[in-house]
């Protein structure tokens, strides 16, 4: 049994993760509607406790509490806090809602026949509306990938993992190194700067990996990465290339830009629409709010390589 210093009582039932700072774990509520709990115990041991809560987790905790306040369907929602200072160290727990799964076990499950396009428009239409209250809040989230993305056995779709998350100002400097190399935007790449448009490319790398089963860039280091990308999108003009960039453009990196159908396979409002996030070029990428907008949700389509 473990109480805590807040007010949920639980009992932990199994170690679900284990990151940097330490471990999840799926518990169960002693007391009231015995809601199933998905609990983070974090820790500072020795010396480095002495130096305070790494900001990792300050901006995690702060940020979800900030998020509570206006309880987002699409956010996953913090219920307790709790900060211990042991012998060793530090212990800081998190209590936060239970969802079954991540979008990447998720997707391990879908039939071979892939997933349906009504299926597809929901998860992400939930996606965008998560991203777009974030966006609206100065949240940029700058990890968005399939294990960060939660999706309940009800089909609820939740954002999750502020670990990287922070505040944001149109001249804020954000550090590089940020966002899991697979859905890293071309932006952070190339160590120029960037603003919440970096989460929305990853919405597309999310996108694309919904209606393909598999991810689009599967890079192994960041020039790899640039590569496999410019493949896609074509190598964009040097006029285009960011001007605060350590990297010099290079014309053998690649062929021009193959325009608004990125995949052979998608009906057109499908690539239009992931044209429109993996545009290289952040001021040109779409807002969330306005890719809710976009044909591919507003449209009934006849077109389906996918059942319904």
């Amino acid at each position: 049994m473990d109480t805590g210093t807040g007010h949920i009582r639980y009992e932990l039932l199994s170690e679900v993760g284990e990151g940097a700072y330490g471990k999840v774990y799926k518990a169960r509520e002693v007391e009231g509607e015995q809601r199933l709990l998905a609990v983070k115990k974090l820790n500072v041991r020795g010396e480095a406790s002495g130096f305070g809560i790494p900001t990792v987790m300050i901006r995690e905790v702060s940020l979800l509490m900030k998020m509570r306040f206006f309880n987002h369907p699409n956010i996953v929602e913090l219920l307790d806090v709790s900060a211990l200072s042991t012998s060793w160290g530090l212990d800081l727990t998190m209590v936060l809602e239970y969802i079954d799964q991540d979008l990447s076990t998720y997707l391990s499950t879908v039939p071979a026949a892939g997933l349906s396009r009504h299926k597809i428009k929901d998860v992400m239409q939930q996606l965008l509306r998560g991203l777009d209250f974030l966006h609206t809040n100065m949240v940029v989230h700058r990890d968005l990938k399939p294990e960060n993305i939660l999706v309940s056995s009800s089909g609820e779709v939740k954002i999750a993992d502020f670990g990287l998350a922070r505040i944001y100002s149109f001249n804020a400097a954000l550090t590089p190194g940020v966002v899991t190399l697979w859905y890293r935007a071309p932006e952070v790449l190339l160590n120029s700067a960037y603003t919440s448009s970096v989460d929305v490319w990853s919405v597309g790398c999310v996108f694309a990996e919904l209606l393909q089963q598999r991810p689009l860039f599967q890079g192994y280091s960041e020039m790899q990465q640039l590569l496999k990308i410019f493949e896609v999108i074509g190598l964009p003009s040097e006029e285009d290339w960011p001007a605060d960039s350590p990297i010099s453009y290079c014309i053998q990196w690649g062929l021009k830009c193959p325009g608004t159908k990125l995949l052979h396979n998608l009906d057109p409002d499908q690539n239009h629409l992931l044209s429109q996030f993996l545009a290289f070029t952040p001021s040109r990428r779409i807002s969330a709010v306005k890719a809710l907008a976009h044909p591919f949700f507003t449209r009934t389509s006849s077109f389906s390589s996918q059942q319904e």
